[in-house]
């Protein structure tokens, strides 16, 4: 979609040539800014009972004299923070894209158009559009809507044009993780993930090597590849380079879990909702669209992407119960359970980022059940060792419209992966299952500045919406845009 900002003057309504022209009134008061015939037209729809100015309220007006736009949608918006224009400007989004608009102006009223709320209209009207057809070859046709127009004062100018370019960026982001982890399992192998990946890093001009079983097996993660044994479809191991600093400056670095089916191995998933572990590649989805929402923002800073792609299947060959695997760190891993096996793929490919001597590292990773019954849909949850880091990512997420919430790391959680047979076994039990998750995590990280977001209730939506919702490709890129400042 293009985007693009234009100076608001008075008299602009009856002269730009849009589609259709979405007014955002923010609050309970017509602002005495607006033109006075849109003004004359949004007060009688207010008396005709077509229009309340109450938070979430919306009306269609057709051919409104002295605006040249032929529609104009009229959607309320509680205050004039970034979350309720995105909201209003979603609702009014909705009316019209089904229509035959291919160009939307878009007029906030009431309150400052900045740079957050021009980026959250700009993913606002992405998300809208979006429509998975790679194997739904039947569905209908993706909305017209291909370019929005923001008004703003002369004021607001540079900082809405700014928040535009970066919500088109992330729009762009978020819009190729939800196509890569909507995929079916057979469509979005670790191949085939390796090969979107390989797509995106030559197109955006990044530098990207994939590393097969071979050169795993060299590097000695044992881990890994022990959740890769089960299936026949080969491990892939995706690093990808975006370089906007000198050589010598360390690097940010993203880790993705990859698990492109996840059947949970030998300690089988149940089978209702088993068809949504294509979705256990979210986190992998969301560094391949971070690092193409950071090639197009083009920071001063360098952007380490590592993807550990497999997928983890019931086999004669399979890793079982009882079973105890070597890291790449030396460390033993007793697998008490074959179904937590995103951290077995986590901790080898933290091994393997050591080399870069990061700057810091995220691994993001659709990681437990538990989480989902901590925090539900809403916030995603996070872990650091690190108070600054945690910091920082609470303020990305915030900024992004794209939240997390930080969980406790006391070390007494630590007690729970205690093995009579190796270092450490995988699992803690069912009291606080996302905390030994991460606390697992953390015994890989002693030379990193890390975090770890749990997105297993944030990266796609199960029900009539099912679906990726690509979390946290927003909080992911305002977190590296904001330690370019």
């Amino acid at each position: 979609m293009d985007f693009q900002t234009q100076v608001m003057a008075p008299g602009a309504t009856a002269k730009l040539a849009a589609d259709a022209l979405l007014l955002v009134i923010v609050g309970d008061t017509l602002p005495a800014t607006l033109d006075a015939p849109l003004a004359t037209s949004v007060t009688e729809a207010i008396k005709q009972g077509d229009l309340a100015l109450k938070p979430g309220k919306c009306t269609y007006l057709r051919q409104v004299p002295g605006v040249k736009a032929p529609r104009v949608v009229v959607a309320v918006a509680k205050d004039g923070s970034a979350r309720a224009v995105q909201a209003a400007g979603a609702a009014g989004i909705a009316v019209v894209k089904g229509l035959g608009v291919k160009h939307l102006a878009v007029l906030v009223a009431g309150a400052t158009t900045g740079a957050a709320q021009a980026e959250a209209l700009a993913t606002a009207a992405a998300d809208a559009v979006y429509t998975y057809r790679t194997t739904k070859p039947s569905a209908a046709a993706a909305p017209l809507l291909a370019k929005l127009t923001l008004l703003a004062a002369k004021a607001d100018a540079v900082a809405a044009a700014t928040g535009l370019a970066r919500g088109a960026a992330i729009a762009e982001g978020v819009t190729l993780a939800r196509e890569l982890a909507n995929r079916p399992g057979n469509h979005c192998t670790p191949t085939l993930l390796a090969a979107e990946a390989r797509k995106m890093a030559r197109a955006q001009g990044l530098r990207i090597e994939v590393l097969d079983r071979r050169q795993l097996e060299a590097l000695g993660m044992g881990s890994f590849l022990a959740v890769a044994q089960g299936s026949d479809e080969p491990p892939k191991f995706i690093v990808m380079h975006y370089q906007g600093a000198a050589k010598t400056v360390a690097p940010l670095v993203l880790v993705g879990k990859g698990i492109t089916f996840d059947s949970g191995g030998i300690s089988l998933k149940p089978g209702e909702g088993m068809d949504e572990m294509k979705f256990d590649m979210g986190g992998a989805a969301s560094v391949v669209g971070t690092l193409r929402a950071v090639a197009q923002l083009k920071p001063k800073l360098n952007v380490i992407g590592v993807i550990a792609a497999c997928e983890n299947m019931p086999s004669g060959r399979a890793l079982k119960p009882g079973d105890v695997v070597t890291s790449m760190s030396g460390q033993t891993i007793e697998v008490l359970n074959t179904d937590a096996e995103g951290r077995l793929i986590l901790c080898d490919a933290l091994t393997y980022v050591e080399r870069f001597k990061p700057a810091a590292v995220v691994d993001i990773a659709t990681l437990t059940g538990a989480c989902v019954v901590a925090l539900g849909a809403v916030h995603s949850g996070m872990f650091s060792p690190d108070d600054a880091l945690a910091a920082e990512l609470l303020a990305a997420g915030h900024a992004a419209l794209d939240t997390c919430w930080r969980l406790p790391l006391d070390d007494a959680y630590d007690e729970g992966l205690k093995s009579n047979f190796a270092d450490m076994a995988n699992i803690g039990g069912r009291p606080g299952g996302a905390i030994t998750a991460a606390m697992f995590l953390k015994r890989f990280t002693a030379k990193l500045r890390w975090a770890h977001l749990d997105i297993a209730a944030t990266a796609w939506k199960s029900g009539a919406a099912k679906g990726a919702t690509g979390r946290p490709v927003g909080l992911l890129t305002h977190w590296v845009m904001a330690q370019a400042k």
